[in-house]
């Protein structure tokens, strides 16, 4: 998947900026490339999360595994997986494509899953929460993914559920965390878009710290950990807290080391990034689980998603 989307992305440089800046990022890539090898013999290929053992997959987008250990504080058992993808989209083309799981019902906040055709016929359905857009936050709060997880639980009874929220990946949607300036997309005074957080504290020029961008994600992760923490209790079976990736905060990467990286780029597995939260709670008695035909899906608008995805910063 990662040479598929490099070559995408070569195809792509090619035609905008010539065969010189192609040569230059390709070299680029050559230590990355060998530090996810070595990556990869330490530590494994990754997990298939349909493989593993659950009825309820909560899964909190960019949640780094450390901040994850730091700020749980409900019953249960903490673990950690190895993600097949550093980013949203690897994760969700490494998990799901090509596949089909007609016994599990997703609820997403995630406009990589319809981007991708997730939502036509890889799972029994898709409840899409796209269309309910905070277009003040310019995300879709994590409320409202719980709700539709609580109706969708009750409509589904027999059905494996994963619920996708959007947080703790900005924009940061927390008391503090909304009046950082940089912390979304309007970076320059007359709110034109520029660039995303990361690449703002990447250029060395940003006015805000790393210490407090720190705070506005795990601000975030709180905000979403409180609306997980109500949904528990409607939700039955054995449910695993996880993340799709984790976020880079400024950290070199090894053993070849890097300048100082932030953001999630796709296809560079560090501990950062891949390391994710596995954290288990067993509640009641197990779901019987069964496959049926995938439900009629309506799709959500290209134009749509390419709005969704800018406001979270991948255009």
């Amino acid at each position: 998947m990662a040479i598929r989307h490099h070559l995408h992305k070569a195809k792509e440089m090619l035609a905008s900026e010539g065969v010189v800046e192609v040569g230059k990022s390709a070299l680029r890539f050559v230590p990355i490339e060998i530090n996810n090898y070595i990556f990869m013999l330490q530590n494994g290929t990754g997990t298939f999360i349909m493989d593993e053992d659950w009825d309820n997959l909560l899964i909190l987008d960019a949640c780094r595994y450390d901040m994850f250990a730091d700020h749980i504080e409900l019953d249960g058992t903490l673990e950690s997986r190895i993600s097949l993808g550093s980013s949203s989209v690897e994760f969700l083309e490494r998990n799901f494509l090509s596949t089909m799981h007609h016994d599990t019902v997703y609820v997403n906040a995630n406009p990589y899953l319809p981007r991708l055709d997730l939502d036509k016929g890889t799972f029994h359905a898709v409840i899409d929460c796209i269309n309910e857009w905070d277009q003040e936050l310019e995300t879709i709060p994590p409320k409202t993914v719980a709700d539709a997880t609580e109706r969708a639980h009750k409509t589904f009874d027999n059905k494996r559920l994963i619920a996708h929220f959007m947080q703790p990946h900005h924009p940061f949607i927390g008391e503090a965390g909304k009046n950082l300036r940089g912390t979304g997309l309007s970076l320059e005074p007359d709110g034109e878009r520029d660039t995303v957080i990361w690449e703002y504290l990447e250029s060395g020029n940003a006015e805000v710290s790393v210490n407090r961008v720190w705070e506005a994600y795990e601000e975030n992760l709180d905000v979403v950990l409180a609306e997980v923490d109500s949904l528990l209790n409607q939700l039955d079976g054995k449910t695993v807290i996880t993340a799709d990736h984790g976020n880079l905060l400024g950290e070199r990467l090894s053993p070849i080391p890097s300048r100082k990286k932030f953001g999630h780029p796709y296809g560079v597995h560090t501990e950062e990034l891949v390391r994710v939260p596995w954290f288990i709670i067993e509640s009641g008695s197990r779901r019987d689980i069964t496959e049926d035909t995938p439900q009629n899906q309506k799709t959500v608008p290209e134009k749509e998603i390419e709005s969704r995805l800018e406001s979270l910063g991948y255009r």
